[in-house]
This record gives C-alpha cells, structure tokens and sequence, in this order.
C-alpha cells in the first residue's frame, strides 16, 4: 500500500487560494441600476411634488424597513398570487427567521398601524412614504427589479370620498409633473360577501372556456381566478369579453358604495372610465380598485397600450387579518420609475435647481484655510456659493466662474488672507474692489440685490 503523503502547511494554502474564484461583475444584479446625477433632476422633482400634494392634504411621512418578515406578506397578499408564488426576494438569516425584501408598502404601514396602537390617534390616519420596493419580475422597460414607489394611506374610515380624495391626490401629482393626458380606470370587486358569489359565477364560465386559456391561467383558475381578468395574453382578453362583470354583482351596500364614489369624481372632474377587468393583484383589495394610465402609446410590435403610472383601493379587512381591530382603509401608490419615464416621452421639463450668483476663487493654503471659514459664513446667510478649492491656480477658477455665470467672484490670497480682506470682482463689469473681511457677507447681500 503506497503511504499517504503529507502536506505541508504552506502547500495546503497555496491549493486553498488555488481554488477557482467567483467572477467579479462591475455591474449591478440583472434588473437594477445606478441612477446617475443627470437623472437626478427628474427624480427630485416627482419627489418634490408628490411630497408636497401629501403634506398639502394632512399627511405624514412614515418610513418602514426594507426587510420584513416573510408572513406579513404571504398573509396580507395573499398565497396565491404571482407576488408570492414568483416575485419575491426571500431569504433566512443566520438565526433561521424567514424575511423578505418588501414587494410593496401597504402591508408594511398596516403591521406599523397595530405594533405602535395608531388606533387611539384621532381617525382617520393619514400616513405617506417612499422608497425601494424588489421583485423578482422579468425586467423591462419601467419594469425593474429594484424600483421605486411614492403612496399614501388614510386609515380609519370607510365613506368613499375618501376613496375619491385618495384617487383626487395621486391625479394632482400626475398632473403637476406635466403628465397631462391620463386616465383612471375604476371598478369595485365587491367585499368577501359578494365576491365569494361573483368569483363562483367566473370561474363557472371561465370553466367552459379552459381550452382557450393561456398555461398560467388554467393554474389560476383554481388558485386565484379573479386574476385571469388581468391576463395580458391576446386569447385571456378575448375569453374574458364575456365575463361576468363584478360590478353587475355586487351586495347593495358595496353598490351604493360604488356609486356615490363615481359622483364625487363626476364632482371633482375626474375622467374616469368603467373597467370590468380591473382587480389587481393583491388579495386584501375589497370594493374600491383603480389604476392611473397614461396616453395611448404604441409597443415595439406597434400595438396601442396604455402604461400603468400606479393605482390603488381600499382594503377594509386587511389590518382585522394582521390581527388588529376591524378597521377600513383605503390608500394608493405610484411608480416613480414610470413617472420618470413618462416626463422624458413627453418632453417634461425636468427640475432645475437655482444656479449659484458667486463664486470663491483662493490662492495658497493660507488662503485656503480662510476661504473654508468664508464659505460657511455666506452659506449660512443663504447665499449660494460655488467653489474649487481642489484647483490651485487663480486662471483655472476663474475659467470655471465664468462657465457657471456668477455674477461676482470673490477673491482670497496670500496677501487678503493675512490682511483679513476679500478681493470682490463684477464679472460683467470686471471691476474689483477690496472689502474687509468681516463685512463681505454684508457686502455680497447688497450687490445682488442690485
């Protein structure tokens, strides 16, 4: 028998780092992306409006974690639909708790509801937020795997011009980032009550219909059939023409509901167009659903499509499953990705954020030191400044202050420094002058207001 050979310490490492190492990628995973600073102006701004009609309208800001456990989501959305079954980045810490990455929010603010006893705050409560949502979806165009959401709940109360004011809010914010030509589509599902006597009536019909279903809506026809009328796939939509409609189906207090929502759009002046097929793809919806869709546009294939800029309802019985009191709520969400995408098809201007009117020129270390003290001082008095103190020389800075169009350039060197003053120039004019040091902010005040 040959004897076993043994390996030296030093040999055993070198066939550990010999191991074939993971491929490194300057990338980030399939579905995500950098949002670079020239794209920053167009975010900004939907986040500066949207932020602004929320406050406008009583709302507070919440922010929730990005991770959450994973039954707060197979509870409230429901096991059955391709959020849960597909979509979701899921995963066990080292202490063996199954979370997830959050696919959406409204499960999220209805669990920070019940955990913090928001139920004793004045009724309703109004709550938004914005962030990162995941889900693990083929990517496409405004559909990412990393992508971004602005919503906003009102929790507490069931009258349906709240359902109105929530459809109102997500309408102005559309509106004010120069999206003009949009439409919400509405329907209602009905509560458990008349839903479990309209989704027996569909799945009747859509029964006699099976063969013509796509493979994806003949495994939904007994799991979540309801979902089959947001098929996508040319044979579904034909299938479904002759569907039951859910609002020809509804219990008199979810028809009454209904109707006095569509007066108080009529009211507020909101086009809106009746949509059978309308359920989204969340289980705890009942009665309200609407989506908000942007102007007919054509597809790579040269198809008409509207694009989905967000949408929303009411969910009455989702914080009673969470295991908090019987509370009605209803909220909204839109996609910031799809916004974004949106103001650049339609040629929006995109925010521009106000330029600086002075700019800091120094020379030397010295100077240096004193300019950093003499940048604080003019940013706190609310004067814009734009500076280069990486550059050394005086010609270089100069060439970038009259890039940025400043209308006085302000000057320190060895000499100013050590003098405690400031070499103040007119960049239309060219004059210079010397101001002391401890009455530029004073100085710099006067010549903008002139």
């Amino acid at each position: 028998m040959p004897r076993k050979q043994k390996i030296s310490k030093k040999a055993a490492k070198k066939l550990k780092t010999a191991q074939p190492q993971e491929e490194f990628l300057l990338q980030p995973p399939r579905g995500m992306r950098d949002i670079l600073p020239q794209e920053q102006p167009y975010w900004q701004q939907v986040r500066r409006v949207s932020e602004k009609v929320a406050t406008d309208f009583g709302y507070q800001r919440v922010d929730l974690p990005l991770v959450e456990f994973t039954n707060l989501f197979t509870r409230s959305i429901g096991s059955g639909t391709d959020i849960i079954e597909k979509e979701m980045y899921s995963f066990s810490t080292k202490g063996g708790e199954r979370v997830s990455l959050r696919p959406e929010f409204t499960a999220g603010v209805a669990r920070a509801y019940i955990q913090h006893g928001m139920h004793i705050l004045p009724r309703p409560v109004k709550l938004y937020y914005t962030g990162s949502c995941y889900r693990y979806d083929r990517p496409q165009e405004g559909r990412w795997r990393e992508f971004y959401q602005f919503g906003c709940e009102v929790i507490g109360e069931q009258n349906p011009v709240l359902d109105a004011q929530i459809i109102q809010m997500g309408w102005r914010i559309i509106h004010q980032l120069g999206i003009r030509n949009v439409k919400v589509h509405v329907s209602s599902i009905g509560c458990p009550a008349c839903r479990k006597n309209y989704r027996n009536l569909l799945v009747h019909y859509l029964e006699s219909k099976k063969q013509k279903l796509c493979i994806d809506c003949k495994r939904k026809l007994d799991t979540n059939p309801l979902r089959i009328l947001d098929c996508k796939e040319d044979k579904c939509i034909q299938v479904r023409t002759n569907a039951p409609q859910s609002i020809d189906h509804l219990c008199d207090e979810c028809r009454i509901h209904f109707k006095e929502l569509l007066e108080y759009l009529e009211e507020l002046g909101i086009p809106f167009e009746l949509d059978s097929a309308l359920v989204r793809g969340l289980d705890y919806y009942t009665k309200t659903v609407f989506e908000f869709f942007s102007a007919l546009s054509s597809d790579d294939s040269g198809k008409s499509k509207r694009n989905a800029l967000g949408g929303g309802g009411r969910y009455d019985q989702l914080i009673k499953m969470l295991g908090g009191e019987d509370t009605p709520a209803v909220g909204f969400g839109l996609g910031l990705d799809r916004l974004v995408i949106e103001m650049k098809k339609l040629g929006v201007r995109a925010h521009k954020e106000p330029n600086p009117r002075i700019f800091l020129a120094q020379l030397g270390n010295f100077a240096k030191r004193k300019s950093l003290r003499l940048f604080e001082s003019l940013e706190r008095a609310g004067i814009m400044v734009a500076e280069s103190f990486g550059r050394g020389s005086l010609k270089s800075q100069m060439k970038i202050a009259g890039r940025l169009g400043v209308e006085v350039t302000l000057i320190l060197g060895q000499k100013e420094a050590l003098d405690g003053t400031v070499i103040m120039k007119d960049m239309a004019s060219g004059n210079q002058e010397i101001i002391d040091a401890g009455k530029i902010v004073d100085e710099v005040k006067k010549r903008l207001k002139k």
